[in-house]
């Protein structure tokens, strides 16, 4: 059975949510605290050692992410709760940790639950929450490093690494400058969403490139570009003129 403990300052939302817990997934999870702010949390985590936390992230005492200078090493997932879809957001899931925005419903609750399960082992989860830091303290709103789960866990890529990302049907394969290539269980267009906007764009239904490694663009019967690497991409006419301005622009 999973332990958790819910960690938040609202005592109707941290209630709400051990009822749909308890009402739910009564053989699944076990709730053995609910705690109203961070120290509370610290002090339960200690006592219980639970295997899970539902940790909100505005907390008017200590930000929800202070939790994790109390402990050397994090030895429980994490489930971040909050009310606002904010640059937090983008940081949680650029560092592949798992999140529910309130109020929280069955449905992703569910899908939260079922990923806990499948990954039963705590894998790379403090170079996670390291990455989650980082990111977080930056002064700006990109982000240098991202954490991409893979078939037998989770790599830790640096953005500007990534030469392109190609779609494999409901697969997507990863291209790193330095000859690595990485498979991930998920969409391109779910990878495109992810990664930054502003340095990585769609040439074709199949590619998603890093403006980087452009080297140049070769109009023809076919469109294509050439990467520093050598490959050649094809560009679809529909995104040509979206491809065009990103490079002018970039230039």
């Amino acid at each position: 059975m999973i332990t958790a403990i819910i960690i938040d300052d609202e005592q109707n939302a941290r209630e709400f949510l051990q009822k749909l817990l308890v009402r739910y997934f009564p053989k699944k999870i076990a709730v053995l605290e609910i705690c109203d702010s961070v120290a509370t949390g610290v002090e339960a985590i200690n006592r219980f050692q639970p295997s899970l936390v539902f940790l909100d992230i505005q907390m008017p005492d200590e930000n929800g992410f202070g939790l994790f200078k109390y402990f050397n090493k994090i030895n429980f997932d994490v489930v971040f709760t909050t009310a606002y879809k904010d640059y937090a957001i983008d940081a949680i899931k650029h560092s592949a940790l798992d999140y529910l925005l309130k109020p929280i419903n069955y449905i992703d609750l569910l899908s939260t639950i079922k990923r806990f399960e499948e990954n039963d082992k705590i894998h790379l989860q403090n170079e996670r929450i390291s990455l989650l830091l980082q990111n977080i303290s930056s002064d700006n709103s990109s982000f240098n490093k991202i954490a991409l789960p893979t078939q037998n866990g989770y790599e830790l890529v640096k953005l500007n690494s990534i030469v392109y990302c190609q779609s494999d049907s409901n697969y997507c394969k990863i291209i790193c400058a330095d000859g690595k290539e990485l498979l991930m269980a998920k969409t391109l267009k779910f990878v495109e969403e992810l990664l930054n906007s502003d340095l990585f764009i769609r040439i074709h239904k199949s590619y998603l490139v890093n403006l980087n490694f452009v080297v140049n663009f070769v109009k023809g019967d076919e469109l294509l570009i050439t990467l520093i690497n050598g490959e050649k991409l094809p560009v679809s006419f529909r995104k040509k003129e979206q491809f065009l301005n990103a490079i002018l622009h970039k230039k």
